[in-house]
């Protein structure tokens, strides 16, 4: 019986470490995939913004303060009146607003841009017509009509950086 006994907590001792092993190679999977998301993300979506924290109310009642939202580069003929974008202001920023038009000018694209709850385009942004191309960042992702973001998590990124 001793033989079995032994034979018995051998097999358990080979069986804990294998699980252990296990939850060592998925722990350090899981770091690797989180320090690589945006490059990872990146690829996928061909956006250099591929998530984004709503910050202000210019958006509201869609999006709200604290919104974490995704978005994809599509091409300049991609993007549509109805669209919300992300861009580039001219200081550095990031500013989500819908698309209210598309100008084509010299075979360059320019969006008119606005904020659901402003009262006007954001025309301080313009250069030229309207926010050119190269400023955007990508267009928020909809499902089914309906913005994809997640509610609240980014305050936690709001309140991290001071904002």
């Amino acid at each position: 019986m001793k033989k079995n006994e032994e034979t018995g907590n051998e097999h358990s001792l080979i069986k804990k470490k294998r699980i252990d092993i296990i939850k060592y190679v998925l722990l350090i999977l899981v770091i690797i995939l989180a320090l690589n998301i945006r490059t990872i993300l990146y690829n996928v979506t061909g956006s250099t913004t591929p998530i984004a924290v709503v910050k202000g109310y210019s958006m509201f009642p869609i999006l709200r303060e604290g919104d974490i939202v995704f978005a994809y580069k599509p091409g300049p003929n991609e993007i549509h009146v109805g669209d919300i974008i992300i861009y580039r202001g001219l200081s550095g920023e990031l500013i989500i607003h819908r698309v209210i038009r598309v100008i084509i000018n010299e075979n360059k694209y320019y969006y008119v841009t606005k904020g659901d709850n402003n009262q006007f385009p954001d025309y301080p942004e313009f250069q030229g017509p309207g926010i050119p191309y190269e400023r955007v960042e990508g267009v928020v992702l909809e499902v089914d009509g309906s913005v994809f973001k997640i509610q609240y998590l980014g305050y936690l990124s709001i309140w991290f950086h001071g904002g």
